[in-house]
């Protein structure tokens, strides 16, 4: 156990997050000075922050043996006594160096000095604890900044390795040509959540119910009241792309699935679209003709996701399919005519090892998928893996996150000797290798041509997202001002059913307030 100690309540959030990167396995906690909480466990290590007018300062020290550095910052030295920091000028300034002094220190300390049980792993993407690291680094290359001054913040101000500092150089450039190309200011996407799944996986925390016929048809008529209120708000702006996801989109019956294509084009001008996507995933739902209806109603781009190609890990996480049906539904989805077929991969799920990993990459590479995304191991409050999962990190001592480097590392040189290149990326709190953190990022790789605009104009919240259906969530994008403003919609489809009135309501009251704002009203 590692416990961080505060001048007062701010930025712990983030420090938490960040000496967890640290520390796989170990429990990370943050208290105020004074406060002196107990908590059950050895604590094996503390980091003491202290803040006077002009100077930061971190503390590292653990079995009798302290390391320290500090900081002198400029600008107003009464920052960290402003009532609303959020709104304080230098904010960004400070925390960033007080982040980079947490990381040096803990770097920095002898490892012979370490408390026995309590294992180091220096964090790649350095003092980066969020979802979108990638994001800083495109607003640059969007705003003109020269990539080698990118690289030098990356690496002085934010701490990354070199090899990150790439990745996100790489992945930014991809993202900034695919923006530019898009129109991205001046247009929406729409997403629509099917949330039926053939079977729950045992990693899973999405909202999905087991596919049932009436309720499937209930919802299907609630979504499309949604879709037709929606459509009248958004007639004035370009649809850029369209995502059906899930759930699984493809567990509808066929007649279903038409009924929700057809009211789509209907309501939406699908054909002006960009792209069109649609995640078939689960090999178990897909059949020659839900394909037949996807083609056929304008739909360019499917998912076809197997996650591992090891049948004792399918049965494991609970996927009634085969590593083979899943290359059967692969070939059939090409047989069809789709040229732009993605496939994702999960790195880390349990009793996998780099054995495992590079089998199910040598299986993916008969079928040559146009675009692979390989995503860590997220383990979800609400899914039934987490306690398993934190009690093996826990016992391990960091060998598991290892394990998972070894894997992201097997899946970079794959992308890269089989022509993919990475084009979007996120990181998710609670991934298996580090549970507690910010763990290994996720990666969308594609051939060229063969990339998802959506998926960018998801993550990089560059464009309003307009999301149907239960558990979607409508990202409101504000240009003048640069901000992001959420309408959820309720998770449960029974509540989504019996609320959809009011779910439309929601959307009308903000929708009313960002037109005003827009026209300056």
């Amino acid at each position: 156990m590692v416990k961080i100690i505060l001048p007062e309540r701010d930025f712990d959030y983030e420090l938490q997050a960040l000496v967890a990167g640290f520390f796989p396995g170990q429990a990370v906690f943050t208290e105020v000075q004074g406060e002196d909480k107990s908590k059950d466990g050895e604590l094996l290590a503390t980091i003491n922050i202290t803040l006077s007018k002009y100077k930061i300062s971190a503390a590292f020290s653990a079995k009798s043996f302290l390391i320290s550095r500090e900081s002198l910052v400029t600008g107003d030295g009464d920052w960290h006594k402003h009532i609303d920091k959020s709104a304080h000028p230098y904010r960004t300034y400070y925390k960033n160096v007080l982040k980079k002094l947490v990381f040096e220190v803990i770097r920095d300390f002898p490892g012979e000095k370490l408390p026995e049980g309590l294992k180091r792993r220096i964090p790649a993407w350095g003092t980066m604890t969020g979802v979108r690291p990638v994001k800083i680094v495109m607003d640059d290359i969007l705003n003109g900044r020269d990539i080698n001054s990118i690289y030098g913040s990356l690496k002085e101000t934010y701490c990354l390795s070199s090899e990150k500092a790439e990745l996100a150089i790489q992945v930014a450039t991809n993202e900034a040509r695919l923006l530019k190309q898009a129109d991205y200011k001046n247009g929406y996407s729409l997403y629509i959540g099917i949330p039926f799944c053939p079977t729950t996986c045992l990693y899973c925390s999405f909202t999905s119910y087991p596919f049932h016929g009436a309720l499937a048809d209930s919802y299907l008529e609630a979504l499309v009241k949604e879709m037709e209120y929606s459509s009248h708000i958004f007639k004035d702006r370009k649809l850029s792309s369209i995502y059906i996801g899930g759930g699984t989109p493809t567990s509808l019956g066929a007649g279903q699935l038409e009924r929700l294509l057809k009211a789509l084009n209907r309501y939406f001008p699908v054909d002006k679209s960009i792209e069109f996507t649609v995640e078939a995933g689960r090999p178990d739902s897909i059949t020659k003709e839900k394909l037949d209806i996807l083609r056929g109603h304008g739909v360019g781009r499917i998912s076809v996701n197997p996650q591992t190609m090891q049948q004792k890990t399918l049965d494991i996480i609970g996927r009634k399919h085969t590593a083979r049906q899943a290359a059967d539904a692969f070939m059939l989805a090409r047989e069809t005519g789709f040229s732009n077929i993605n496939m994702d991969l999960i790195a880390g799920l349990p009793g996998e090892n780099e054995k495992d990993f590079a089998d199910t990459l040598s299986q993916i590479e008969g079928l040559c998928p146009d675009s692979l995304t390989i995503h860590s191991l997220v383990v979800k409050r609400a899914s039934k893996l987490r306690e398993k999962i934190q009690e093996d990190a826990a016992a391990d001592g960091g060998s598991r996150a290892l394990c998972m480097d070894a894997m992201f590392e097997m899946g970079q040189q794959f992308a890269r000797e089989h022509g993919y290149s990475p084009y979007y990326m996120y990181r998710q709190k609670n991934s298996a290798g580090c549970v507690g953190s910010t763990g290994q990022e996720n990666i969308g790789y594609a051939r060229k041509g063969k990339e998802c605009l959506y998926n960018i104009l998801i993550m990089e919240e560059k464009q309003t997202i307009l999301a149907l259906g239960a558990g979607a969530s409508t990202k409101l994008y504000h240009t003048g001002l640069g901000q992001v403003e959420r309408i959820e919609n309720v998770k449960n489809v029974s509540d989504y059913i019996g609320r959809i009135d009011e779910m439309i309501g929601r959307k009308k009251s903000i929708y009313d307030r960002l037109y005003k704002k827009d026209n300056g009203k």
